[in-house]
């Protein structure tokens, strides 16, 4: 969630952690993190997680920067504080009006275990699209699951593209 939805509407992210959703930290402000210094990484990515503990009454340990933005000093600023950084690899393109129909026909024939699919909060068909699109994903015999329990705890890098992979430890 970012810092500024957050605090618009502090009870939507109540209902939502207390409905036992996973929620992580994707700045304070959306910028272009790509952009910006070490420093000012942790403060976006802090100052939102401050901002979820305080309704929550929880922190995150999961970050996924704006944009899809990833580069070194991004990574290292989230690493080094803690966070899991994570990517999506499918994208529904709902933030450009599709329907669920037309965000479906984007998931179907690629959908795989283990992918993260991109939706956005306050798009126009999203929230009306959301059960028939579980649904679906159901009916291909995928679980939904929290993004913590797809993403690797240890053994694992992030590239600059936020993408995850094994390391296979040297013998």
């Amino acid at each position: 969630m970012v810092g500024n939805w957050i605090e618009k509407f502090p009870e939507a992210v109540q209902k939502i952690h207390q409905a036992g959703h996973e929620i992580a930290s994707h700045s304070d402000t959306h910028p272009h993190v790509n952009n910006l210094s070490y420093d000012k990484n942790i403060e976006e990515i802090e100052k939102s997680n401050d901002k979820i503990e305080k309704i929550t009454g929880s922190r995150t340990k999961i970050y996924r920067a704006p944009y899809g933005e990833y580069n070194n000093t991004v990574i290292q600023a989230a690493k080094d504080k803690g966070y899991q950084v994570i990517q999506w690899s499918l994208d529904t393109l709902d933030y450009t009006g599709l329907t669920g129909e037309e965000m479906w026909k984007k998931l179907d024939s690629k959908l795989k275990e283990g992918d993260i699919i991109l939706m956005h909060n306050g798009t126009k068909h999203t929230a009306d699209s959301l059960d028939m699109l579980l649904k679906n994903i159901k009916a291909k015999g995928l679980d939904i699951v929290k993004v913590s329990d797809l993403i690797y705890q240890e053994n694992a890098q992030i590239d600059a593209n936020g993408e995850q992979y094994k390391v296979v430890p040297k013998k």
